[in-house]
């Protein structure tokens, strides 16, 4: 078995005295493993970063063997991670999620274009949260826990969105909510594409989003946790306030 494809570096592990195993996001074939050999010697060590971009080769005897990689380095985003600290916790949250939500080896190449944009704008600390914020709903739609912010649940209305039931994950106009509203999670307008997207907004835009991360998403991967690095990412956000 072989297979070409372009990926995004997720995590690494060492493997032996000289190996390593690579966990990569792929264009066209998802989240795959593999063994990358001498990929924790001093030559293939830097370029095995996470968020690296790679051109591999994958081989194995047979389709369901982790096998091995034959990686070329096709971009770098080691210095923009290590430009500031939303940087960093930016690509620690991103690979991190992909690592947690994404089945081995299911495609999901939407998911995959969004991610490599996302990742090139590490370092624009301008651009950033607002891109990760889209990101985070794109996560959601592609895991099936996507919201529905076209129209108010209870009146039909596409007018004075303000929340989002928690349990539906449909918008809810002020009318609608009526004695509810205490119940039902935040919509700034930042999360319908307006507002002036400023990190107030995002930052109560990813306590909604979270919130489905926690509720809905994780519970149906087995109730493990949503992964540290997106509350660092977020906790960083507030703190920029």
């Amino acid at each position: 078995m072989e297979w070409r494809d372009h990926g995004i570096l997720l995590s690494v592990r060492r493997h032996g005295e000289n190996a390593a195993i690579i966990d990569v996001f792929t264009e066209e074939h998802g989240r795959h493993a593999g063994m990358v050999r001498g990929g924790a010697s001093r030559k293939l060590a830097p370029i095995l970063q996470p968020g690296a971009q790679l051109d591999l080769t994958w081989r194995a005897r047979l389709e369901d063997h982790l096998g091995s990689y034959h990686a070329e380095p096709l971009r770098s985003r080691a210095a923009a991670a290590m430009s500031g600290r939303l940087a960093l916790a930016g690509l620690n949250a991103v690979t991190a999620l992909l690592s947690f939500c994404l089945p081995e080896r299911e495609p999901h190449p939407d998911l995959y274009t969004r991610s490599e944009r996302l990742l090139d704008l590490l370092g624009n600390e301008d651009l950033w949260p607002l891109a990760y914020l889209r990101w985070e709903l794109a996560l959601l739609e592609e895991m099936g826990f996507g919201l529905d912010l076209t129209a108010c649940a209870v009146t039909g209305s596409g007018s004075a969105l303000c929340y989002v039931s928690p349990k539906s994950g449909r918008a809810v106009s002020r009318e609608g909510a009526g004695g509810w509203a205490e119940r039902l999670l935040p919509l700034p307008p930042v999360m319908l594409g307006r507002g002036s997207a400023e990190d107030a907004e995002i930052v109560q835009a990813l306590r909604t989003t979270g919130y489905f991360l926690d509720a809905h998403l994780a519970p149906s991967l087995g109730n493990q946790p949503v992964p540290e690095a997106r509350g660092r990412l977020t906790d960083l956000l507030i703190r920029r306030l």
